[in-house]
């Protein structure tokens, strides 16, 4: 038997294309910083408010996604999120002021927020469990790629035709991705009239708000430390009222029923401490390389283009090996052995040869892609068809807050040792760089651990060997 019988590769292609699109703009802005703030007239640290205001409106709009795709349809709302995304990357490009790129960067985010976790829970809706393993291959690679690409990508492009550029590809690929859904995402018939949850909707927005805002201002060049204790104080106070009245309410806007499952919790509480560390490495390895050994962005950029191969070269074998070591194995593994990376990235010194730089860059996308491709699809190894929507709205917006705190959790830990390393060796610049990631190594032996409680037989039905 064919494993991937029902994938429809298709719409799996589509899906993984458009989550690319999504994920690379929320940070592809950040090496044109200096071009934008010329053309608009601010301060190049100002720039970031665009970054942080459509990654905000990710985290706050992704809850609102499963509801709207059950009350008008996967493929109405998908389609209607391409156009929204696309509409607004041109705004984007247009944009004359500071003000109006935020403006339009929110809209941008409310089209991405509808577009990601829609697209995949077409996918998932469309698959067996038996080839859910081939269709999360599709949809993995996206958020491998995109961190590592957008900065070379909006460094090229800004030196080059022009910041404006980086929105302006968007809508060639938002025509494209228009026209194939109409053909390829199933036509489902909303299957829920139930009333969206309002309170709820603002209890989290808040919740999320207040985080990613709080972080943010942890992690920039200077604090308000009471604004950011306050933000995150206010943050903890609401979510918590958020999460009791998702318990008591019978609709709830976000279901937090498959967090039961073992393998769905495994993949999106460990997960999101996963994620957030793993997405904070590209970003640390510019820093190291630019700030602290003093390289060219260019050539930071190019080294750190060997995660992106390492990514790319372990892509084909990440599915076989979930079915031939099972996936509490692979994911504790990928866990250990890029600990074991990012410690030995410790060790690196301006007198490193560039090959050994290279390799552990390459295994850092090894076992990046090992691990992604382990969380994205033992999380839904076991949800029944039952509670798909919910689960994956939830897990979506889990995903969201990981990406949207990645760069802020790397920019804390690089402050706290960097000053640490300031008192050791002022005159090594490079020394709390290097500290940061053994803070990363030992971090992530957290969601080591809490794989390593998985059942070995945990998502068996996906991972099984199968005959062709």
């Amino acid at each position: 038997m064919n494993r991937s019988a029902t994938l429809n590769r298709p719409l799996a292609l589509l899906v993984a294309g458009t989550f690319f699109m999504e994920n690379l703009d929320g940070t592809i802005i950040q090496t044109a910083a200096p071009a934008m703030a010329r053309d608009l007239g601010v301060n190049a640290v100002d720039i970031n408010i665009a970054m942080t205001a459509y990654l905000l409106t990710l985290a706050i709009g992704v809850p609102v996604s499963g509801w709207l795709a059950d009350r008008f349809g996967t493929r109405r709302i998908f389609a209607l999120a391409i156009v929204i995304f696309t509409v607004a990357s041109a705004l984007c490009a247009l944009s004359t002021s500071l003000p109006m790129l935020v403006a339009m960067r929110v809209l941008q985010g409310v089209g991405g927020a509808m577009m990601v976790p829609v697209g995949r829970l077409a996918v998932l809706r469309s698959v067996q469990k038996r080839d859910l393993l081939d269709a999360m291959a599709y949809l993995t690679w996206p958020a491998l790629l995109a961190p590592v690409l957008a900065p070379v990508i909006g460094g090229v492009l800004s030196d080059t035709v022009g910041w404006q550029w980086i929105f302006l590809v968007n809508i060639p690929i938002g025509v494209v991705a228009f026209l194939v859904a109409l053909r390829v995402v199933p036509a489902v018939d909303p299957i829920s009239a139930r009333r969206l949850d309002w309170a709820g909707f603002a209890l989290v927005g808040v919740a999320l708000a207040a985080l990613v805002l709080g972080m943010e201002l942890i992690g920039g060049s200077s604090t308000n430390w009471w604004q950011a204790v306050g933000l995150l104080g206010v943050a903890a106070v609401v979510g918590t009222g958020a999460v009791l009245r998702m318990r008591r309410a019978a609709h709830p806007l976000l279901d937090l029923s498959a967090l039961v499952i073992p393998t769905f919790r495994v993949g999106n509480v460990g997960g999101l401490i996963y994620r957030l560390l793993i997405g904070a490495a590209p970003f640390l390895f510019v820093l190291l390389f630019q700030t602290g050994f003093g390289w060219t962005a260019s050539q930071a950029g190019l080294l750190v283009m060997a995660v992106f191969l390492g990514n790319i070269a372990i892509k084909p074998a990440t599915s076989p090996l979930i079915r031939r070591f099972g996936f509490r194995t692979v994911i504790v593994g990928s866990n250990l052995c890029g600990a074991a990376v990012f410690a030995a990235c410790a060790f690196i010194e301006p007198g490193t040869p560039l090959a050994v730089i290279a390799v552990l860059l390459f295994l850092s996308g090894v076992f990046r892609s090992i691990g992604f491709s382990g969380y994205n699809s033992v999380q839904f190894a076991d949800v029944p068809a039952a509670l798909t929507s919910g689960a994956n709205t939830l897990a979506s917006t889990l995903q969201q807050v990981a990406v949207g705190l990645g760069i802020a959790a790397a920019a804390l830990i690089v402050r706290g040792t960097t000053a640490g390393a300031a008192l050791v060796d002022p005159d090594a610049t490079e020394l709390g760089y290097r500290w940061a990631f053994a803070v990363l190594a030992v971090l992530l032996l957290l969601p080591a651990i809490e794989a390593w409680r998985m059942s070995r037989e945990a998502g068996a039905e996906v991972a099984a060997r199968r005959s062709r």
